[in-house]
């Protein structure tokens, strides 16, 4: 499903390189594949988040059709703010020891008077957590629960080409989406097997390769 998505006087693309828990913080699991963030870092991404600029942009964001006026959008920060993960590259090209994905950005869900959702996006930028993106629905935060329920512990990402979400944890790798299903079928795979699926779709398309060097389709990095 498209998503709009857009923030003023931001860099628009999210990171892909991303460092004291508060009300609202979910700590990273341990052992959890991609957990490549600390709780600092998930509360400076919901500081970024809950800052007067940001809640200021929100009330545009959520204006921009007309459903509520600007000066009545009240936008609030609702859940938990969450570690966004997407397939690595590093996983897709086989090299051993490393995660199956890695942390794009933290999102935190934010909610107006009218009910509209949406999902703050920050990334680290220098020394300091920055919103680089605002877009509808709760994609992040529904998949996250998803995933806890379906494979507890588990390690939730995207695989940004296909735009399917899935639950990884020991050896398995499951669907959370229909996309996924399609891909892995409804009982999922092994992490091996999934490795070798990328490998196979991705691995001419990397960082570096001469796919991505002519710029189709921006290789194998997703856009933000």
């Amino acid at each position: 499903m498209k998503r709009t998505s857009g923030i003023a006087g931001v860099c628009l693309a999210a990171c892909l390189a991303l460092g004291t828990a508060g009300a609202g913080i979910a700590a990273a699991a341990p052992g959890a594949s991609g957990a490549d963030h600390s709780a600092a870092d998930l509360a400076a991404a919901r500081d970024a988040a809950t800052a007067p600029a940001t809640v200021e942009t929100l009330s545009r964001f959520f204006a921009r059709d007309g459903a509520v006026a600007r000066s009545a959008a009240a936008p609030r920060a609702a859940g938990t703010t969450v570690p966004v993960r997407t397939l690595a590259p590093e996983f897709v090209a086989g090299k051993a020891g490393v995660p199956i994905a890695r942390t794009e950005f933290l999102a935190t869900k934010a909610v107006s008077s009218d009910g509209q959702i949406a999902s703050v996006w920050a990334a680290r930028q220098g020394a300091d957590w920055q919103v680089v993106n605002i877009a509808t629905g709760d994609d992040e935060f529904r998949y996250a629960r998803l995933g806890e329920r379906k494979l507890p512990g588990g390690t939730v990402f995207r695989e940004p080409q296909t735009d399917a979400w899935y639950v990884s944890g020991g050896t398995k790798v499951l669907p959370l989406d229909k996309d996924a299903i399609r891909a892995v079928g409804a009982k999922g795979t092994t992490v091996g097997a999934y490795r070798d699926r990328v490998r196979a779709a991705y691995g001419d398309k990397l960082p570096g390769s001469a796919y991505a060097k002519k710029g189709l389709a921006g290789g194998y990095e997703p856009a933000g």
